[in-house]
């Protein structure tokens, strides 16, 4: 029997805090995806700056009460920001929209207490887009003893499948997305996703790279990595950064407030960001390591998605710290594959199998005790 055909659209704003990732694809939840539209949308006004500095005032679960009509005030913005969004791509695309894939905007990430805390108002955008909404997608995972992170691998599951039939790829393959945060999933074998499909956060991304832009000049990120490779390294303190960190598990899912930038004060801004830069490969490269190292592997191939692989000296360092001559780290552009869109994409179909019951996080990837459903489906029109 035929499965059914949706068209969903997702939508993702991720640590960096600067717009969303729009997607539109079809797909029917297994194993059937066709991207149809892919747009970036940079926030209004100074919606960024109201993110940011509202993540910055939250630490605990007493913080979200006690910023509550603040958090109220930010989430209403945020929503009527995606709910723009949404209809103005429908009118451009002329496409109808059976779902829409809802991640929200992370502004507290505790898993050891079971916290995920997402801005989007999914009642008030289905109310305005007149469409079924599919939000809270990480809240069940925690419940059931996950990380609630990373969620996209059993849509990198599927990327994985499109790139060894179509450019010969072999497994084991990992998909890396360096956001704000690094994300791996590590695909063995094309197969069952819950035995073959691994995850893990393994170190900080963009987000020590953004804040010290943030912080120290008007950028808001190091575009291709230009700033540090000016700059230049400081041995010493990035020696000294090493040996006093390290990231015990990547079991354990990680947020941007795990790393901080105080150890690189008083440097300059380009030698800042050479030596944060620097020191964000060398973890990445470690947590890339201990990968393979717990599963007794050596991946083939390394596809580089997000932000993030756009940064030359990030992408270059991280190569160098792994210890081999050529260049090992794939861009996933070249595979006819929009590295920007990954996730919104993979929240378009998230959506899609939730609306269908079927789980989107496994024990090998989130920790969570079983396979588990996720997503709350949201209908106000």
């Amino acid at each position: 029997m035929k499965k059914k055909i949706f068209t969903s659209l997702g939508l993702m704003s991720g640590t960096s805090m600067d717009g969303v990732d729009l997607s539109i694809i079809k797909s029917d939840g297994f194993s059937e995806v066709e991207q149809l539209h892919d747009k970036y949308y940079e926030f209004e006004d100074n919606l960024q700056d109201e993110l940011i500095n509202l993540r910055e005032n939250l630490n605990t679960s007493e913080d979200l009460k006690k910023y509550s009509k603040k958090i109220k005030d930010i989430e209403k913005k945020f929503t009527l920001f995606n709910s723009k969004i949404v209809n103005e791509a429908a009118n451009q695309t002329g496409l109808k929209v059976d779902l829409i894939g809802f991640h929200g905007q992370t502004i507290l990430h505790l898993a050891k207490k079971k916290i995920s805390e997402q801005l989007g108002d999914g009642n008030l955008l289905s109310q305005l887009s007149k469409c079924l909404v599919v939000n809270n997608f990480r809240q069940n995972d925690l419940d059931n003893n996950g990380q609630g992170a990373p969620l996209t691998p059993i849509f990198h599951n599927l990327i994985t499948k499109k790139l060894n039939k179509s450019f010969n790829l072999n497994y084991p393959m990992n998909i890396i997305n360096i956001g704000g945060i690094t994300n791996v999933s590590q695909v063995i074998k094309d197969g069952d996703v819950e035995q073959n499909v691994f995850a893990f956060d393994v170190a900080p991304g963009n987000c020590l790279i953004d804040e010290w832009l943030r912080k120290n000049s008007n950028k808001k990120y190091d575009k291709n990595g230009e700033i540090a490779n000016s700059g230049k390294v400081d041995k010493f303190i990035f020696n000294q950064a090493v040996e006093n960190f390290e990231i015990n598990s990547i079991k354990e899912s990680l947020d941007v407030k795990n790393f901080d930038l105080s150890f690189v004060k008083g440097l300059t801004l380009e030698n800042g960001c050479a030596t944060l830069t620097k020191f964000t490969a060398y973890l990445i490269s470690q947590g890339l390591k201990k990968i393979d190292q717990a599963n007794n592997l050596e991946t083939k191939n390394y596809i580089v998605c997000g932000g993030g692989r756009k940064n030359k000296t990030l992408i270059k360092d991280i190569n160098q710290f792994m210890g081999k001559e050529e260049m090992i780290l794939d861009n996933i552009d070249e595979y006819q594959i929009n590295g920007d869109f990954v996730e919104s994409q993979a929240f378009a179909y998230l959506a899609i199998r939730s609306f269908l019951n079927l789980p989107i996080s496994f024990p090998n990837t989130t920790r969570c005790k079983k396979p588990s459903v996720g997503g709350v489906i949201i209908k106000n029109f």
